[in-house]
């Protein structure tokens, strides 16, 4: 068994931005993360741009600095693995934590790397930086697991010339239409909603609604999808079903935290289905467990919680601090 005075379990910006902030309180956290570091932007569309300014980007006061007003993925993925590296962080990549157990005033962490291998931590701090995209919103209908079928978008190349069907009708959902029919593929967007989401970037609405206008793009409000084949999906409109030719079908319906691994290691859920934390300290209902980043946000996961999550370390950092200081005095926790 392997002690850490604290640990952190994922490797994202806000993973390494809480690890930041408890080396400066002393500690000398381990992180575990079960893929690489920053994993989900190395998931974002290839040719993707943020649109955050770099310094609102950034973690353990080391300047982003960009060629261009917004920095692109690959900028960003160079940026976090040098402030990594900069700042000496430990973290152990493609190890998953499968389980979370009280042990008296600490906490057992059971491990397991990619060959199968186990391991067993212990340490009285847990901070869980998972984030939400391993767990898409499924759509629960006929033929969803078939390969045509994607709850992910990298590039538009694959689908040149083909019938794309997206579902949703956020920032992602757009983009990734825009993209799409760009490099020519036949592209309709499927959205529940009564009209364009109030979510959508206020520079790109007007170019989408032009392409829908002129038949460039097709966009279905008010529509669901029930059912998936191999050559066609069917939609329920508002005044009938109808069904339309398809070769793949982009399900950019979002993303939710792991509930189970969370309720496993006692961690409640509130009525939304999000987990339960103080966000003064960001501290779950269970004493010693704290979230970082964006599974700690209620709303849809998008690049904003890298801005707020990234301040999460600090409440994190505090809170321990003061529960050492209290503990040196003789105080109970609390």
């Amino acid at each position: 068994m392997q002690y850490e005075d604290a640990i952190i379990i994922g490797a994202g910006p806000c993973g390494l931005a809480a690890a930041i902030e408890l080396g400066r309180i002393g500690l000398n956290p381990l992180i575990i993360e079960k893929r690489n570091i920053v994993h989900s932007i190395s998931q974002y569309p290839t040719y993707m741009h943020f649109f955050s300014s770099p310094e609102k980007l950034e973690i353990g006061e080391i300047p982003f600095t960009t060629a261009n007003d917004k920095p692109s993925r690959l900028e960003a993925l160079n940026y976090y693995r040098t402030a990594a590296q900069r700042k000496q962080l430990r973290v152990k990549a493609y190890e998953s934590i499968t389980a979370i157990t009280p042990d008296n005033d600490t906490f057992m962490l059971h491990g397991e790397n990619r060959f199968g291998e186990k391991s067993l931590y212990n340490s009285p701090y847990v901070i869980i930086a998972t984030g939400y995209f391993d767990h898409p919103n499924e759509l629960g209908i006929p033929g969803e697991k078939l390969e045509k079928v994607s709850h992910f978008f990298r590039e538009s190349h694959p689908y040149v010339g083909m019938k794309v069907a997206i579902i949703g009708g956020s920032n992602s959902a757009i983009d990734a239409a825009l993209e799409l029919e760009r490099v020519g593929a036949d592209v309709t967007i499927i959205y529940r909603g009564e009209d364009y989401s109030k979510s959508i970037k206020p520079w790109v609405k007007p170019g989408l609604q032009a392409k829908v206008t002129n038949g460039s793009i097709r966009m279905l409000f008010q529509s669901t999808v029930t059912a998936i084949d191999n050559q066609s999906i069917t939609i329920n409109g508002p005044e009938r079903d109808i069904r339309i030719d398809n070769d793949f079908v982009l399900a950019l319906t979002g993303f939710h935290p792991d509930r189970q691994f969370l309720n496993a290691a006692g961690v409640t859920m509130e009525e939304e289905g999000f987990p339960t934390f103080n966000e003064e300290t960001m501290e779950t209902n269970v004493p010693g467990i704290y979230l970082a980043g964006v599974v700690a946000s209620r709303h849809e996961a998008n690049e904003i919680f890298i801005e707020s999550g990234r301040y999460h370390g600090c409440k994190i950092a505090e809170h321990i601090k003061s529960r050492v200081q209290q503990s040196k005095k003789g105080l109970a926790f609390p």
